[in-house]
């Protein structure tokens, strides 16, 4: 019983190890909770509940994620990844009037969530892909409807869903192999407006379908064939119910056609337009009113149109004067009046659909011009001539921000979402002094220092800044606050804690966050936008130098280096025809600076003018199919050439799922293992070895391979049954061990017929020999080669692997390490969890292949290496979770870096959410920690100095009198 209960404060302590307390968060890590770039058609204001007037901002992004947003304060209320797949079509989203749920469309599934708290109301799934989703407000009954509108193997299908429990009511089937666009109601019917006809030879097609039954009606095509090219010549469908249009871009003109009607009218376009948008009200009861928006060089200029309903006629009321820049417009309802906002770069005006006289506006109150691409806005109208209205609107540098009468509420920088790479740079000043010091090191004493001497007279510009800067830092040192970064400068820090995170996201924009200020954005750059439907896949991205440039390469042959302190670019080249295609990379160190090696999906190098010289070094890289290759670049004097070493090729049926390498930097502390018994374990470290894990779909057999890479030899092989291949399979590898996550289901071998079925993580250690003290078939040699086993008729020296595996309470994924200054501090493997969207830190200890099975440890055992009773379940500890709280939405991957302290290791998360926080696996040992009373130490310090400097003339005289009472 004592050994199972030192086992489990064992496993205890370990978990208050990397434990985050309340008052560190916030403080030692941040958040950036984002949603995506907001879609236009998919982003209003909704009130979620009936009777108040309170209203939440909502949004479907480009990366599938529905939220709501509070106005006040732009945090996010609640947030839903629709689907894992980020390069499917993002969605359609639609909030019905004076109702509490939204629904969604994405992919196959088409669902209902609850306005206020985002619990899901209802799910319907369906074959095909979903290309709208629309809301029937007027109806048989007082329950609004939501029709769905999906494309299978191109049959058009319109489904009317009900609104309370997602069930079908009726179904519609067309087959005429049209290609479906938008679906849109009025008081009457149905409107299913799809495209007839040949790749960009279309014309436009509207179906009326009964509201009530889902029976065609009547069916009609407008213009002739050749109007629309392309479906995203199609701008606009829908507006209110009373009478909703449709609206398509033709050469030099729109063409606009009022649902219900069999006619279509033109507007004119200016030759120099080069940008239409168009803007109508969606309430029934609004005035049937809408606004054309066009944008060219010389600025942005709208006309207002009203419909007459009886006629079916458009006429035009008015025009608005043109301003500069692109501008953006809005629409707002308020019963039956209509509002347009305009959103100029240092204006916003609020106008009346009757006039084109603002009845209200106010000058924007930003540092620099707003460059809006979309806007939405709510208008109140208080009394009188007096209006209120917040606009969020999406910037150029796609931030999100909310201005309310002309003054910024709140800025959420989106661009920074959908993140596929990171890297941490130090700040610039304190590697260019370490830089200056060595330099000066490797002079003569004389130069040294004249040099040290100037540096320090230079250094005395900063002298009136320090002085001032040091009653603030001594109450931020008595206080327990850390020295942090401002928004005008970046700190470094003594600890190392204070960095810079340079993230490229897949639209191409790069960011730079500062650490030491919460995570706060530094800059931003566009360098390699993309077009629609793009993303950047990044093969490569690595800090260079000491000044801190980073270099990124992408896979269609992608190139910048930019700077990682202010985001200025020393070099971009975009992808075009001429560039090579990248299928990895690597990273070279040379003599003054990193460089990275481009290589294509042959092997060869990509580029003809390399970064720098090659030594002799073995490079892994993806081979045709599903195979690994080991290639060396040599060169004859003219061109570099590839020369194949090895390989290795999947059996038929298997594919590679995962390829986990060590860090760049392994820091190894021992490469022994003290044993409960004194004796040591000798750890089995070679640098060149890699994991790849490969997967047959048809056995669900999982094998996990460790191969060296310098010759190709297989050192150890495990195969694991029943694993399924839909679910990630993630691995990753430090030091002496290795580790794999699945889902498996298998039968145990010890014929008691019981099945193993979950999320599982298996770890192996390798060590030189099985026996303790025993060097292996290498011994003491101080050199080792992976080919000379070739040669050697001894045999290839294998290492000793000890593996056991662990049923998860949930999935991990995206398995990394954690890398510390000098590699003495314990390793935890950090791992996302998907299902609670958490990002949790695993002590080795809990996952440590020798923890012993079937009996309690020994006293000796608990002693020298820590380890606890093996239990075949883990159970995620709450205190475990680096993220506590916070919600952290699809991880794409961890980058970590070391601090200067060894007992702790820097952490960031990214993907559709930025998260950053420090780990400590073995606790704070080098630094005092916030708990820790500073005041209280000061003030015993100071109270006993006064003591004393009160005491001591007191205890002088009652001396001195001794002395004299000694004589009398």
């Amino acid at each position: 019983m004592r050994r199972q209960f030192q086992s489990a404060l064992l496993l205890g302590l370990s978990a208050l190890a990397a434990a985050i307390f309340q008052d560190e968060v916030g403080h030692i890590d941040f958040h950036h909770s984002l949603v995506g770039i907001p879609q236009r058609e998919a982003t209003f204001y909704h009130r979620p509940k009936l009777g108040t007037k309170a209203s939440l901002l909502y949004t479907l992004s480009d990366l599938g994620v529905v939220g709501a947003i509070n106005p006040a304060n732009g945090e996010a209320v609640w947030r839903h990844q629709l689907s894992d797949n980020l390069t499917s079509s993002a969605g359609h989203l639609r909030a019905p009037a004076d109702e509490e749920w939204v629904a969604t469309a994405q992919g196959p599934r088409v669902q209902a969530w609850n306005g206020l708290t985002g619990r899901n109301v209802w799910h319907a799934e369906f074959k095909g892909e979903a290309r709208d989703v629309e809301v029937i407000e007027v109806t048989e009954t007082s329950r609004k409807d939501v029709l769905a509108l999906f494309e299978e193997d191109g049959i058009t299908v319109l489904r009317r869903l009900h609104g309370g429990l997602g069930t079908v009511m009726w179904e519609f089937r067309e087959t005429t192999k049209d290609i479906p666009l938008q679906v849109s109601t009025d008081i009457a019917s149905v409107y299913i407006v799809s495209l007839h006809g040949s790749p960009s030879s279309y014309s436009v097609k509207t179906t009326s379908v009964d509201p009530s039954t889902g029976k065609r009606v009547d069916q009609w095509t407008v213009g002739t064939k050749g109007d629309v090219s392309a479906p995203e010549d199609v701008m606009f469908v829908g507006g209110n119910s009373a009478a909703p249009i449709i609206a398509w871009k033709n050469n030099d003109k729109i063409s606009i056609q009022i649902l219900g009607t069999k006619t279509k009218h033109d507007i004119a376009l200016a030759s120099d337009v080069e940008f239409v948008d168009i803007q109508a009200p969606y309430l029934k009861e609004s005035q049937a009113h809408f606004l054309v928006h066009t944008a060219s060089n010389s600025g942005n200029r709208a006309e207002v149109f009203s419909i007459d309903i009886k006629n079916a006629q458009i006429k035009k009321l008015h025009e608005l004067p043109q301003l500069q820049g692109r501008g953006s417009f809005s629409t707002s309802c308020e019963g039956a009046n209509v509002y347009f906002t305009r959103i100029a770069d240092d204006e916003i005006q609020v106008l009346s659909s009757h006039s084109y006289e603002s009845v209200a506006r106010w000058k924007i109150q930003l540092d620099g011009p707003v460059k809006a691409i979309h806007s939405v806005s709510e208008v109140i109208h208080k009394s009188g001539t007096e209006y209120a209205v917040r606009a969020a609107i999406l910037t150029e540098d796609h931030d999100w921000i909310q201005v309310r009468n002309g003054e910024k509420d709140w800025v959420r920088h989106e661009g920074l979402s959908g993140s596929v790479a990171a890297v941490w740079a130090e700040i610039p000043e304190q590697e260019n002094l370490a830089k200056v010091l060595a330099g000066e090191a490797d002079t003569n004493p004389i130069t040294a220092y004249v040099s040290r001497v100037l540096r320090h007279i230079d250094d005395l510009q900063y002298l009136p800044g320090y002085l001032v800067s040091i009653p603030g830092n001594i109450l931020a040192s008595i206080a327990g606050d850390e020295p942090s970064s401002s928004a005008a400068s970046l700190y470094a820090d003594v600890f190392g804690f204070n960095k810079i995170v340079v993230l490229v996201t897949r639209r191409g924009r790069f960011y730079g966050l500062d650490t030491g200020n919460k995570g706060a954005v530094i800059w931003t750059n566009d360098v390699l936008p993309q077009a629609a439907g793009d993303s950047l896949s990044v093969k490569g991205f690595a800090v260079t130098n000491d000044a801190g440039v980073v270099a990124m390469r992408g896979s269609r042959g992608e190139s910048v280096l930019i700077r990682a302190a202010d985001g200025f670019v020393d070099e971009a080249k975009p992808a075009d025809s001429v560039t090579s295609i990248i299928s990895s990379t690597a990273v070279i160190d040379g003599e003054a600076s990193a460089w990275l090696l481009a290589l294509g999906p042959d092997g060869k190098p990509a580029d003809e003018t390399l970064g720098g010289q090659l030594a002799d070094q073995t490079f892994i890289v993806r081979g045709e199919g599903e195979s690994l290759k080991g290639i060396r670049i040599v060169g004859d004097g003219k061109k570099n050439k590839k020369q194949d070493l090895w390989e290795i090729k999947a059996i038929a049926g298997q594919r590679i799922v995962d390829v986990a390498t060590l860090a760049v930097h392994e820091l190894i502390a021992s490469i022994g293992r003290v044993l409960g018994d004194r004796q040591v374990q000798y750890k089995y470290l070679n640098p060149n070895t890699a994991v790849v894990a490969l997967i047959d779909e048809k056995t669900s057999i999982l094998s996990v391979k460790l191969i060296d890479t310098i010759s190709g030899q297989v050192l150890a092989a495990e195969t694991y049954e029943g694993v399924d291949a839909a679910k990630p399979v993630s691995c990753t590898m430090s030091e002496n061990w290795y580790a794999c996550s699945f889902f498996g289901q298998y039968k145990l071998n010890d014929e008691s017929g019981r099945s193993i079925k979950g999320y599982q993580i298996v770890v192996s250690d390798l060590y030189e020999s099985e026996t303790p003290n025993d060097r292996g078939p290498l011994g003491d040699n101080e050199k080792f080669s992976s080919l000379a086993p070739i040669e050697n008729p001894l045999g290839v020296a294998l290492p000793f692997v000890v593996s056991q595996s662990w049923i998860m309470s949930q999935p991990l994924t995206k398995l990394a390490v954690t890398q510390t200054r000098q590699g003495i501090a314990n390793r935890n493997i950090i791992a996302y969890l998907p299902e609670s969207q958490s990002v949790v830190a695993l002590p080795r200890i809990m996952l440590d292949p020798r923890r012993p099975v079937g009996r309690d440890p020994t006293a000796n055992e608990i002693e020298a290496e820590g380890l606890p009773r093996y239990m075949p379940s883990i159970e995620i500890d709450s205190r475990n979770i680096l993220s506590h709280d916070w919600a952290i939405l699809g991880v794409d991957g961890f980058t970590t870096s070391p601090a200067v302290v060894e007992s702790t290791s820097l952490l960031v998360a990214y993907g559709i959410d930025v998260y950053g926080t420090r780990v400590v696996p073995s606790g704070l040992f080098d630094i005092l920690g916030k708990g820790f009373n500073k005041l209280t130490l000061v003030s015993t310090v100071l109270a006993l100095t006064g003591g004393v400097l009160f005491v001591a003339p007191m205890v002088r005289r009652n001396q001195i009198n001794r002395r004299w009472e000694a004589f009398i």
